[in-house]
């Protein structure tokens, strides 16, 4: 089965890259290849306002309550936008994001209406310990998945640092977590982790990758134009 392939743009802490909102900013959604964009909460108002398919980058389960900073999923919904990202290893390193709250957000995405991204990966160490698909199975396993659920498999050890692994073992984990889903053929599993220009088309070529969760190269515009066009 065909699955359309995704690029999610990950701005993380960062202002909108150049050219980002004008009318043939790279960062729009094309026929054939969907293009999402994950602003800072700043910005999210701006990008959708100048037609950015646009996702939040984390958001709270509880639609309410005495949480200082924190931004529910209903808030997102309410405000229109389209998806969220759960479980980044960011969130999950920096603020103590566990398997059970992040099976909390989803649930609370889908609820809202909302396209979760659910991130999953291991560390460093884990990899070497020959550990990977018993973590990523652990975080895949504690939500309760729908078809509208989109898996990105970033191996930590990977993001940011520069390394990145062979796409044939990329590939391999992909299929290890379609194995994993209840709906294997319609659900899409992208990559995220030191994705690039140069090697985007290499991971494209698997089967069972359908796109990328890009951080560093999606501040890039001229970058991010050769991974949208590699899909």
């Amino acid at each position: 089965m065909q699955r359309k392939r995704l690029i999610a743009a990950n701005w993380k802490m960062h202002i909108l890259p150049a050219g980002s909102c004008t009318p043939d900013s790279v960062y729009r959604t094309r026929a054939n290849v969907d293009v999402w964009v994950f602003p800072s909460y700043m910005d999210l108002h701006s990008t959708q306002y100048h037609g950015l398919v646009t996702g939040a980058q984390c958001g709270r389960a509880e639609d309410d309550g005495a949480f200082t900073g924190d931004i529910s999923m209903q808030m997102i919904a309410d405000q229109r936008y389209h998806a969220v990202i759960c479980g980044h290893s960011e969130r999950r390193r920096y603020h103590n994001e566990t398997d059970e709250m992040i099976a909390r957000q989803v649930a609370a995405a889908l609820r809202t209406g909302l396209i979760p991204i659910l991130c999953a990966g291991e560390t460093a160490d884990q990899h070497d310990r020959g550990e990977a698909e018993d973590i990523v199975r652990k975080q895949i396993s504690s939500v309760r998945m729908d078809p509208a659920v989109i898996i990105a498999y970033e191996p930590v050890w990977a993001i940011g640092t520069g390394k990145t692994p062979n796409p044939s073992d990329v590939e391999k984990m992909h299929l290890f977590i379609r194995s994993l889903l209840p709906a294997p053929e319609k659900m899409r599993i992208i990559y995220g982790g030191s994705v690039n220009g140069k090697n985007a088309a290499s991971f494209f070529a698997q089967p069972n990758i359908d796109g990328a969760l890009v951080g560093g190269s999606s501040l890039k515009p001229d970058e991010f134009r050769s991974i949208v066009e590699a899909a």
